[in-house]
């Protein structure tokens, strides 16, 4: 089974979006941090498109979560202590019945230490950028690389100097 650690962060980001806790002019820590306990996350393979889809408390949110402006905050929403315990928690029981491929950004050094195997990938912004573009254009959406750039740049800047399990290779 593949769980996207990442995906889990862009749906708390998500719920955060849609309760009112953040958007470019606020953001409610303390909100957020007292509905973490009501969001359940799971993941369900879908046959037709070949991957696990992401669920936030029984919804379908696939979709959702990779706008970019989800991603304008999930470096925000996922530097938060109480956010990373709580999935850290989810994440570590997933991986407790073996049998997956976990990504993010600190399974190895954090969510997953004692993993049988553990690989650390890393490529240019620009190629992860036009991944990403293409990805989203395919949904549908009206992506701007220059934007992807900007948003990829400021997400590996923050997640790899945040205090709290940064990104780094184990």
């Amino acid at each position: 089974v593949y769980i996207d650690s990442g995906a889990m962060y862009r749906a708390i980001t998500y719920f955060a979006m849609t309760q009112g806790f953040i958007d470019k002019e606020k953001f409610n820590v303390e909100g957020l941090i007292s509905k973490l306990k009501d969001i359940d996350i799971s993941f369900k393979f879908n046959k037709n498109l070949g991957f696990a889809e992401v669920y936030l408390n029984g919804e379908n949110i696939e979709k959702q979560i990779r706008t970019l402006e989800v991603s304008n905050f999930v470096s925000i929403v996922s530097a938060i202590p109480e956010v990373r315990q709580q999935l850290v928690l989810q994440q570590q029981k997933m991986g407790i019945e073996k049998g997956i491929v976990m990504d993010g950004r600190d399974i190895g050094t954090y969510v997953l230490v004692d993993a049988k195997y553990k690989f650390f990938l890393t490529a240019d912004v620009n190629e992860r950028a036009k991944r990403r573009y293409k990805e989203l254009d395919e949904k549908g959406m009206k992506p701007i690389l220059e934007n992807i750039i900007e948003d990829m740049n400021y997400r590996d800047k923050n997640d790899s100097s945040r205090a709290f399990a940064p990104l780094k290779q184990a």
